[in-house]
């Protein structure tokens, strides 16, 4: 038997006050004890970026620390002659398909869990969160059975299936969060002005959801994006390979094109930091309110 869940008002604890406006202990910690630190480690993250830039900028066979003089011949070469136009075009169809499907299927199964009650409801939370300690290659051989017998090897749909399969189940949770911060009483009134439950949802709660949605978009988007597993086991046609796969294509056994490979990941990574760059207050906001309650 399924029951809607209506929540109860939560009481909020006021925070104490600071006897006589005294400053914790952490708050006079000088400012070079928190500088240094920050510096330190955004050298050792941007150093990485520096060399692949270097790499990918500099002619070939140039041994200078410095990219210059600059040449674009690594990106005219694994656009054109690697084939990265196609597989930047498969990686856009795939990663945007995920999000479209692990949003909508998400949305369907966390308003669920949000809203009713129903039997073996904790079991089936316990089992969305055990499902994240598979890792990927363990789902390889089943699903290619499946794709198999449904004649989806070698099929793009076959990877935003797999990968959506994939993010399921913490995107359910994460929705199912979220949904829990909206305020019963909010569906109930539009219920009282006469829409039903659907029409309520998207009216009332949907847009309340976006940050948790471009969370859980993004989180499906991004993984898609950079998952090579999948990719490489479903198609074998080269020209619908992603470009994961297409990275792995420029290391031989023999030698590696380190300006090509850099000019690779460069082309790979800029759409993903373009992307949180435009949705970073959303994706802070989505997953600290999706992650509070539930």
């Amino acid at each position: 038997m399924i029951t809607e869940i209506a929540p109860a008002p939560e009481r909020v604890a006021a925070e104490p006050a600071r006897p006589g406006g005294k400053r914790r202990a952490w708050d006079e910690v000088p400012r070079w004890q928190i500088y240094v630190p920050l510096t330190v480690y955004l050298l050792f993250t941007l150093i990485p970026f520096y060399w692949i830039l270097l790499f990918a900028l500099r002619p070939a066979g140039s041994t200078s620390l410095v990219p210059w003089p600059m040449t674009f011949e690594h990106f005219e070469k694994v656009w054109t002659e690697r084939s990265f136009g196609t597989y930047f075009t498969n990686s856009v169809y795939v990663g945007l398909a995920t999000l479209v499907l692990t949003t909508v299927v998400a949305l369907a199964g966390g308003y669920a869990l949000a809203r009713f009650d129903f039997r073996l409801k904790r079991g089936f939370m316990l089992a969305l969160l055990c499902s994240q300690f598979v890792p990927g290659a363990l789902l390889l051989v089943p699903l290619f059975q499946i794709f198999a017998n449904l004649r989806l090897i070698n099929s793009l749909g076959s990877v935003v299936i797999a990968e959506t399969v994939f993010q399921l189940p913490l995107s359910m949770i994460l929705i199912s969060g979220f949904i829990r911060n909206v305020p019963y009483s909010l569906e109930e009134a539009a219920w009282v002005d006469g829409c039903n439950r659907l029409t309520g949802f998207r009216i009332v709660v949907l847009p309340l959801l976006r940050p948790g949605l471009i969370a859980v978009g993004s989180f499906a988007f991004v993984h898609a994006w950079n998952h090579f597993l999948f990719a490489l086991m479903f198609l074998s046609d080269q020209g619908k390979q992603t470009i994961p796969v297409g990275l792995n294509t420029l290391m031989s056994a023999d030698s590696v094109d380190l300006g090509a490979l850099a000019a690779g990941g460069i082309i790979a990574a800029v759409p993903v930091v373009i992307v949180f760059a435009f949705i970073q207050k959303w994706l802070i906001t989505g997953f600290s309110a999706g992650a509070v309650k539930g």
